[in-house]
C-alpha cells in the first residue's frame, strides 16, 4: 500500500527507535548494562534455548487435539525467533525498567537469532534452506547498531539541552510501535491464501495468550527470588526480552527458510498474532509491573538504610 511498510517499518520505524533510544540514553548506563553478563545469559538462555524447548514439549500433547497442524508447526517457530529490536525496550522504557540493558538483549539477541533461529527450525522442524546471513546481519547492524551509535554521538552535542527541555521520547517511540502493528495487522488480513478454521484460530489465540503469561510468570520468579542479584529494574527488562519474539526479523526469516512451502502463510500466523498480542498484554501490564517496581525500590532503599543507635 501507500504507506510502504516493506521500507517505512523494515528500516525507517526500527531505525527511529534506536535512534531515539540512543538520544535519550545516558552513555554510562548503557557501558554499565554491557558488563551485566549474568543478565544476559539469563535472558538469551531463556529465549532461545528454554522458550523454543518448552513450545516443542507442548505441541507434543497438543498434536493429538484437531488444532491445524500447520498452526500447530508455527507455533513451533514462534518459540525459535529471536527476541524483538522494538517492543521489549519500549515497554521497558514505559515501566522505567533497565533500558540499556534491554536494548542490549534486544540487539544481541536479534544477531545471534541470525544463526541460531534457522538451526532451531531445522532441528525442530526439519527445514533446511540457504539463509542469507549477510544480508540479514547487514541490515540489522544498519537499523539498530547504526542508529543507536548515531543517536549517542549527537546526545554529547546538545546533552544540555536534552536535560532543560526533556522531549518525549517515550510517546516517540510508542507513536512508532503503533504504526509498526498497524501494518502488521494489514499484511495478516490482506493475506488471500490463509485458509483458517475458526475453532483453531481461537484455540490458537488463547494458547498464544496463555504461553506469554506463564512465561512472563515464570520469569519474573526466576529474576525475583531470594538468591537473585538481580535489581527491579533489571526485572523489567528480564520479563519483556525474554518473552517477547521478533516479527520484524520473523517473517523475513521464514520466508527464507520456507521458501515454496504451500502451507507458508498458515505457518505465519501464529507469529503474526503473538506480535500484537505481546504489545498489547505489555502495555496492559505496564501500570501493574511500574507500581510493583517502585514500592520495590523503596523497600530495598529501606532496608538498606543503616539503622540509628539505640540511646541507653
Amino acid at each position: 500500500g501507500p504507506l510502504k511498510p516493506e521500507i517505512t517499518i523494515t528500516y525507517v520505524a526500527v531505525s527511529a527507535i534506536f535512534f531515539n533510544s540512543g538520544l535519550s540514553l545516558k552513555t554510562e548506563e548503557l557501558t554499565s548494562a554491557l558488563m551485566h553478563v549474568k543478565l544476559h545469559l539469563f535472558v538469551q538462555i531463556f529465549t532461545l534455548v528454554f522458550f523454543p524447548t518448552a513450545i516443542w514439549v507442548f505441541l507434543q500433547l497438543l498434536s493429538i487435539t484437531p488444532i491445524n497442524e500447520w498452526l500447530l508447526k508455527g507455533l513451533q517457530t514462534v518459540g525459535c525467533m529471536p527476541p524483538p529490536v522494538s517492543s521489549a525496550v519500549i515497554l521497558t522504557k514505559a515501566v522505567g525498567g533497565n533500558e540499556a540493558a534491554a536494548i542490549f538483549n534486544s540487539a544481541f539477541g536479534s544477531f545471534l537469532g541470525i544463526v541460531i533461529t534457522p538451526l532451531l527450525l531445522l532441528l525442530f522442524l526439519g527445514s533446511s534452506s540457504s539463509v542469507p546471513f549477510t544480508s540479514i546481519f547487514s541490515q540489522l547492524f544498519m537499523t539498530v547498531v547504526v542508529p543507536l551509535i548515531i543517536g549517542q554521538i549527537v546526545r554529547r552535542y546538545i546533552k544540555d539541552w536534552l536535560e532543560r527541555k526533556k522531549p518525549p521520547f517515550g510517546a516517540i517511540s510508542s507513536c512508532v510501535l503503533l504504526m509498526i502493528i498497524y501494518t502488521t495487522f494489514c499484511d495478516t488480513f490482506a493475506n488471500p491464501n490463509i485458509d483458517l478454521d475458526k475453532f483453531s484460530l481461537i484455540i490458537i489465540v488463547f494458547i498464544i495468550f496463555s504461553v506469554q503469561m506463564s512465561f512472563m510468570f515464570l520469569t519474573f520468579l526466576f529474576s525475583t527470588r531470594n538468591n537473585s542479584t538481580f535489581t527491579p529494574a533489571d526485572t523489567v527488562a528480564i520479563v519483556f526480552c525474554s518473552t517477547h519474539k521478533s516479527l520484524t526479523l520473523g517473517i523475513p526469516m521464514l520466508k527464507i527458510v520456507f521458501a515454496g512451502y504451500e502451507h507458508l502463510s498458515l505457518i505465519s500466523v501464529p507469529l503474526l498474532i503473538y506480535h500484537p498480542a505481546q504489545i498489547l498484554l505489555g502495555s496492559l501490564l505496564v501500570p501493574t509491573i511500574k507500581s510493583w517496581m517502585v514500592s520495590r525500590q523503596k523497600a530495598l532503599k529501606l532496608t538498606r538504610q543503616p539503622k540509628a543507635p539505640v540511646k541507653v
